[in-house]
């Protein structure tokens, strides 16, 4: 389906002329009908897959252009997601004098505040500060006519239950909610059925758990070996890369280890200030940043178009994790490939970690580990055993947990 064929503003179909949009992606095309008659929905779709755009076309065409009322609510999980979306949605509503804008922690409430008060009709916004201008009279819902919550999963996934629960709350008049996810887990399924009325589900990653022109590829290297095989990669030829840590201290290590070994690098984590993180994503989405360190912050929702090699130097705690990790290359239809270390106290984890993913095709850079169980049980014991593993992965899961919550707030 073209957009031209599609009923859209005529000052619609001028932004997205300008912005080179000629046919819709699959998610578009099936979320559009639905979305614009004012039906609840549940997508789920892959990473990269158009949802920003599958959301914010039909906001702009349903806004009254005449009222300066919050009509449309998005809500994400993360400072980063928030400013793609505004920015998305301010070149799809160029052409016409729709407001939106992002509201997230870290940055100055005095200045979030004024723009309110001037009127805004597209509200994007992270969960800790939308209720703290909530709680402040700043922000009013009553007149929200739809309720986008992206990103859904993650949003669980970081502990916003609670807020989520507490912003549907302040809604109390008949509204449309959008629910856009890449995976389904079992408190996803229990959300959507809370608070969606009949919804239409579409499930294009029913049979497609990742993006498929993306090549799957894994390395079993030893620890102290993975600075040496993420130089080899970098001798191929790559565009962009994006290298995915598990914490902090790690990234740090990481970082240090590759001083005076490659050019044009910066490492990015959750608790560096919020014009720091700005002004490293708009480097590495410009290019003049080539390789891009980086804990889950950056995992998720983010598009990054000239992204040819994502690398898992540790591994992915979970299906959902290494789902959209590797969704940030390959995306849109684009090639890409994710290379995913294993190192021998993960081989377990990792025989697992393939399994649950069900792909079709994946490579290995080297040698195959042998996945006995025998042979998983004496790399586990070699490596202080499964127990002392699971136990530093569920420590630093909640700390990341911590750490998402902490800095979406501004502390």
């Amino acid at each position: 389906m073209k957009f031209i064929d599609l009923d859209l503003k005529e000052s619609l179909q001028k932004s997205l002329k300008k912005m080179g949009f000629e046919e819709c992606t699959p998610i578009q095309e099936e979320t559009f009908p639905h979305v614009l008659k004012g039906s609840d929905l549940m997508a789920l779709a892959e990473t990269g897959s158009g949802k920003t755009s599958a959301c914010g076309i039909p906001l702009v065409q349903s806004i009254d252009e005449t009222s300066k009322q919050i009509q449309a609510l998005v809500v994400v999980p993360t400072r980063e997601l928030a400013l793609q979306y505004v920015d998305e949605i301010d070149r799809i509503a160029d052409n016409s004098p729709i407001q939106p804008f992002a509201i997230f922690g870290g940055f100055s409430m005095d200045i979030q505040k004024a723009k309110l008060k001037d009127g805004v009709q597209i509200l994007i916004a992270t969960p800790g500060r939308l209720i703290d201008l909530i709680y402040s009279d700043i922000v009013d819902l009553k007149h929200v006519k739809t309720f986008v919550l992206d990103e859904a999963d993650e949003m669980l996934n970081m502990g916003f239950s609670e807020d989520i629960h507490f912003i549907m709350s302040c809604m109390v008049q008949e509204h449309q909610t959008l629910m856009f996810s890449a995976t389904m887990p079992k408190e996803i399924e229990g959300l959507a059925n809370e608070c969606l009325q009949q919804p239409v589900r579409i499930e294009l990653t029913k049979n497609r758990k990742a993006p498929q022109s993306l090549t799957h590829a894994f390395s079993y290297v030893k620890h102290t070996a993975r600075v040496e095989a993420v130089l080899d990669i970098m001798k191929e030829k790559v565009g962009s890369v994006i290298i995915f840590i598990n914490s902090r201290h790690g990234g740090d290590k990481l970082k240090d280890s590759l001083k005076g070994k490659i050019r044009d690098y910066d490492y990015i984590h959750g608790g560096l200030d919020q014009n720091v993180r700005t002004s490293i994503f708009s480097k590495f989405k410009s290019g003049k940043l080539k390789v891009l360190i980086a804990t889950d912050v950056a995992g998720r929702g983010l598009d990054f178009a000239k992204v040819t090699h994502v690398i898992n130097y540790d591994l992915p705690r979970s299906r959902e994790s290494y789902t959209h990790r590797t969704g940030r290359a390959g995306r849109m239809g684009r090639e890409g490939k994710a290379i995913t270390f294993i190192t021998p106290k993960e081989l377990g984890a990792g025989k697992r970690l393939i399994g649950a993913l069900k792909l079709e095709k994946l490579e290995w850079v080297g040698d195959e580990p042998d996945f006995s169980d025998h042979s998983i049980k004496e790399a586990e014991k070699r490596s202080g055993g499964k127990k002392q593993f699971n136990q530093h992965n569920r420590r630093r899961g909640a700390s990341r947990v911590s750490e998402f919550r902490k800095n979406d707030r501004g502390h």
